[in-house]
């Protein structure tokens, strides 16, 4: 009998601590900001205690309807009167009364767009350079350095500023290092948004020259597919997902960017473990536009020249919104063998309605005989190409699990 009384202690620390885990995955699971259309709803879905109040909204006629412990943020038209619902309204989440976590949901104009699939290359910019790695350096006197130790500087930072000297790329940054001489060094870095400072000393080399043993990258480059455009502002958005730095799997912030035309190479096919490519080549390829936002959502910009893609501006469709995505056939649009943009047959598995943590919306199996013949599936380079269902532009590759 004592020995069961000595349990129940153990027992009820280990309900406990289930039920906190319970309560921060659930928080952990809400997103920190959400767009949506003008009528869609957004359910955020929560366990008993977890409440979200409105604090502030910047348009009244965006409506919030409690439902029991779904919450729904809807943007809804009255008497069929058109009335701008577009906006921001920001919730709070609370747990038993106490605030642990805000929620920003944006309300966008729900626009017609031009499905595109087209293969585009992609140049971004940094504003400063990217740590992307640290390595010791041998000085002069054939000694191993490490300048950057103790300078909180780690992969994944961007340098901004060195001696209040604008960096702007790997040129300026070598400039001012040797600039320095070897003396204290004010750097200016950002991460996660925020800007840090730190001071540094370089090392002189046996080649004459200073080092701080930092690798730093000022630009990517790649292909992918652009997935629609916006006529009546020029915008295009490309990709689905973020593009990340391949040393720091960092979204890389950018301060600029180009989209060329880019020429297929080569398809390699996918296998059981292996996925497939497209091979792409986007040296000496013209300009045709510009990359304002890289987001984990994909990127976004503006076209000047859409003739050099296929875009028939006859074919505007609307954006389905979630609720009205089916389980069911629907077709994706790529640009693949000889450059040709082609429709394919895909079939929509499973709907997410309820995530709205990352960008998987469903779960898509390729159905198509040739492309899977060309491709094995789904392969790199074809993130972006957009998914078609009853008339309406559904989602991208890359916003969902592909088979």
């Amino acid at each position: 009998m004592k020995k069961v009384f000595k349990k129940l202690p153990i027992f009820f620390i280990l309900i406990f601590l289930t039920i906190l885990l319970l309560y921060v995955s659930d928080i952990d699971n809400l997103p920190d900001s959400v767009i949506i259309f003008e009528g869609e709803a957004l359910k955020l879905n929560t366990i008993f205690g977890v409440n979200i109040e409105t604090e502030e909204t910047s348009n009244p006629n965006i409506e919030r309807i409690n439902n029991n412990e779904t919450i729904t943020v809807a943007a809804e038209v009255q008497d069929e009167e058109e009335i701008d619902c577009t906006g921001t309204i920001n919730l709070s989440v609370k747990v038993f009364g106490t605030k642990v976590k805000e929620i920003s949901v944006n309300v966008i104009e729900d626009v017609e767009v031009v499905p595109i699939g087209d293969l585009i290359g992609v140049k971004l910019y940094t504003n400063g350079v990217l740590v992307v790695g640290m390595s010791e350096i041998s000085g002069i006197d054939s000694n191993k350095y490490k300048p950057y130790e103790g300078s909180g500087i780690e992969e994944g930072d961007v340098i901004v500023e060195i001696n209040k000297k604008e960096i702007t790329g790997t040129y300026d940054l070598t400039r001012q290092i040797n600039k320095s001489e070897g003396t204290d060094m004010a750097v200016t870095y950002i991460r996660d948004g925020k800007i840090l400072n730190t001071t540094m000393k370089a090392v002189k080399t046996d080649e004459d020259t200073y080092k701080i043993g930092l690798w730093v990258r000022d630009a990517a480059a790649g292909v992918g597919t652009a997935t629609f455009y916006e006529p009546e502002s020029g915008t295009f958005a490309s990709l689905g997902h973020g593009i990340v730095d391949a040393d720091t799997d960092e979204l890389i912030e950018i301060a600029s960017g180009e989209v060329v035309t880019a020429n297929i190479l080569s398809i390699v096919k996918g296998k059981d473990g292996e996925p497939g490519k497209i091979q792409g080549s986007i040296d000496g390829q013209p300009t045709i536009g510009t990359i304002y936002k890289n987001t984990p959502y994909g990127i976004y910009g503006h076209l000047n020249n859409i003739s050099a893609l296929f875009i028939d501006r006859n074919n505007l469709m609307d954006v389905a919104l979630r609720n009205e995505i089916q389980v069911g056939d629907a077709s994706i649009i790529s640009t693949l063998e000889n450059g040709e943009t082609k429709e394919y047959d895909v079939k929509i598995e499973k709907i997410y309605l309820n995530n709205n943590i990352d960008n998987k919306s469903m779960v898509i199996r390729v159905t198509d005989d040739e492309l899977l013949n060309i491709t094995g599936g789904i392969v790199q380079g074809m993130s972006g190409s957009p998914i078609i269902q009853n008339g309406k532009l559904v989602r991208c590759f890359d916003s969902c699990n592909c088979k």
